[in-house]
């Protein structure tokens, strides 16, 4: 493998020299290259370390051109990694902090092609940190903020906070690592992602030594910005939020919601006479139209792809924003009594053009059951007003909504393209279904279903609207001039 040191440097003169020779001289004849990336220092080390370039083979010595800041940094030297095609690149700071000799033990886990990323870890060893000088206040708050880390990350590292790794560098082509903070706790989100993407990190144990570098981090402010981004990842995963550096989470496809308390439950539990003739627009996997199908339904299913499994009734591949109807119909043999529409009109380019190809389909007085997410819920007002407003893969901003509803303009679309407004349920966010089952977690999400039925307009996180299909003007006319005059004159008037 080509593996490259990466060593990090900001005002390590007096460390830098020494860090560079202390590299194990049987291994530097096997590295592709040494590489230092001074950023920007105010000192001479950049200066000191090009001198030792007749001395360290495959020596290269790099200077920003303006202060990256210790995550910038690392983005540069990742970077360079890829662009040089290494295999493994191993991080080192230039102040001597971790020790160049047990590079070896570093690099030893990746002769495990799973292997993503090695840390060094001093809290492998009970009391190794506190024999190496480490103050009693960064051990403990090493130590708790690693056990807070782990538990909202459902991880299990002894430590968060080392700045000794070592990456393969195709583990790095698959995260976005090129939106990390600039700042200190770059670290702590390129943990978060490599986790995120299920990748294998593992943890040897490393000599601690703390002597007369200068430490730059502020503890109380990295501490909050490792939680908040932490907490940020969490929000991310589950769709609250949305930013690019924690964009590697898999979104699942659309997920079919088992809960109690979601739309697709709901629509299920209806009484479904049989035998009545079912549209599913926007069907996804098929699961909705399943049940239907069971139920005694004749069922269509529509979208734009079919599932890749057998179904036993028509999936027809139609695009919903062009003229579906007509091949709609005739798999229905005639027009539906109810459409299903869950979470599929936001997604449409020209919703009321699709609403009125629903319409023809429908059997006059026919039940549409349309759901779409809630803009005005709660927690999207809170985030309007404190400034944020962004798209994700999911959720009620999600990147592929076209249309954002309250319930007020959803029911008013339908009743301008010809629907009545009979009932509108409100739901909460689907916990139970997309963040877990614990406890805490169920009595959340009874308690969110309760004001989402309570309060819907504020409180639902979407809404699911029952609609009947009124006849139009030309049908009432048609029925007016067709229907036979019957006139009783009675006894003519004296």
């Amino acid at each position: 493998m080509r593996v490259a040191i990466f060593v990090v440097a900001y005002n390590a003169e007096a460390h830098i020299r020494e860090t560079l020779r202390r590299i194990p001289a049987d291994l530097v004849p096997h590295l592709a290259a040494i590489y230092v990336i001074d950023d920007k220092s105010v000192d001479r080390t950049t200066e000191l370390a090009d001198r030792l370039k007749a001395e360290v083979p495959n020596l290269e010595v790099f200077t920003t051109p303006f202060n990256q800041g210790y995550g910038g940094n690392q983005k540069l030297g990742f970077s360079y990694a890829i662009r040089k095609q290494y295999d493994i690149v191993v991080l080192l700071h230039g102040d001597g902090q971790y020790a160049p000799e047990v590079l070896p033990r570093i690099l030893k886990p990746f002769s495990d092609p799973d292997t993503a990323a090695v840390f060094g870890s001093r809290m492998m060893i009970r009391g190794a940190a506190r024999r190496g000088g480490m103050p009693l206040y960064k051990r403990v708050g090493n130590r708790i903020l690693t056990k807070i880390e782990n538990r909202l990350l459902n991880a299990d590292l002894t430590e968060f906070h080392s700045g000794y790794r070592a990456y393969r560098v195709s583990a790095l082509t698959e995260i976005p690592f090129q939106y990390n903070t600039n700042d200190f706790h770059f670290d702590t989100e390129i943990i978060i992602q490599l986790l995120a993407k299920e990748k294998k990190i593992v943890e040897v144990p490393i000599p601690t030594y703390y002597g007369d570098e200068i430490c730059r981090v502020n503890g109380i402010a990295y501490a909050m910005n490792c939680i908040s981004t932490v907490m940020r990842s969490r929000a991310n995963s589950i769709y609250l939020v949305h930013h690019p550096k924690f964009d590697v989470f898999d979104d699942g496809g659309y997920v079919f919601k088992t809960a109690p308390a979601t739309v697709h439950q709901h629509v299920l539990a209806r009484h479904w006479e049989s035998p009545t003739k079912v549209l599913e627009l926007g069907a996804g996997h098929g699961r909705v139209a399943q049940f239907l199908h069971e139920q005694g339904a004749d069922v269509v299913a529509v979208d734009l792809r079919k599932p890749d499994v057998d179904l036993p009734f028509p999936y027809l591949e139609l695009d919903l924003d062009g003229n579906f109807a007509d091949e709609a119909m005739e798999a229905l043999n005639g027009k539906a009594d109810t459409v299903v529409a869950l979470d599929v009109i936001e997604h449409l380019h020209r919703p009321e053009q699709s609403l009125r190809e629903i319409r023809r389909v429908m059997k006059s007085g026919g039940t549409l059951l349309a759901s779409t997410a809630n803009v005005a819920y709660v927690l999207v007002r809170i985030m309007l007003a404190l400034g944020f407003f962004n798209y994700g893969k999911k959720g009620i901003l999600d990147l592929t909504h076209t249309r954002l509803f309250t319930i007020r303009s959803f029911c008013r679309t339908l009743e301008g393209e010809g629907f009545e407004v009979l009932r509108v349920r409100g739901f909460g966010p689907p916990i139970s279904d997309m963040v877990g089952t614990s406890a805490i977690l169920r009595l959340l999400d009874s308690v969110a279903s309760f004001l989402a039925r309570v309060w819907p307009s504020l409180f639902g996180y979407q809404f699911l609207v029952e609609a009947r299909r009124l006849d139009d003007v030309e049908s009432i006319l048609d029925s007016t001039v067709r229907a036979p005059v019957s006139v009783d004159l009675g006894e003519a008037a004296p």
